[in-house]
């Protein structure tokens, strides 16, 4: 039977990992950490809110000539069931730098009636990334996803790569 002492030692270690979850986690992550009940007293995590895998879509390299340009994230659902998938836009540094910063870029996604909105970037040891949990819908069977997002490096020394890619949940 375990002592309190351990069991006060393994709650501890429990508290620490969730409270430093975004700040160990890559990018995949960040912004998706699940979310717990309020009012549970029980550690469950939603399944659900963690993807179980991702689609990379063709890498380009990052266009640093200060014109706008378009990378399309699209996904076919060729599965017999509905599946709940995100698209995602990752900016990824070289790995000796300079690492990018949100202020290098602006980055606006097309909504279904054709205008920009801006979209905001989280970001993660010098990769920026689009928020999985705003992007997350239910495909149906045989659907496609195509969205579109438009990009413009604003820093003259951004340098690194576009990665689009699709989450894959459940």
């Amino acid at each position: 039977m375990p002592s309190k002492n351990s069991c006060l030692t393994l709650a501890s270690v429990a508290v620490l990992v969730v409270l430093s979850g975004p700040a160990t986690t890559g990018p995949a992550l960040a912004a998706t950490q699940p979310t717990v009940a309020a009012a549970s007293t029980s550690s469950q995590v939603h399944a659900s809110a963690v993807p179980t895998g991702f689609v990379d879509l063709a890498a380009r390299p990052l266009p640093a000539d200060g014109e706008r340009h378009e990378f399309p994230v699209t996904y076919r659902n060729d599965t017999t069931a509905d599946r709940t998938v995100a698209p995602q836009l990752l900016m990824v540094s070289p790995d000796t730098g300079p690492f990018l910063a949100p202020s290098d870029i602006t980055l606006e996604r097309r909504t279904a009636d054709g205008r920009w909105e801006a979209v905001r970037v989280g970001t993660q040891t010098g990769t920026l990334f689009t928020d999985l949990s705003a992007a997350r819908r239910v495909l149906h069977a045989g659907e496609t996803l195509t969205e579109v997002y438009r990009l413009t490096v604003v820093g003259p020394q951004a340098t690194g790569t576009v990665q689009p890619r699709v989450a894959l949940f459940g």
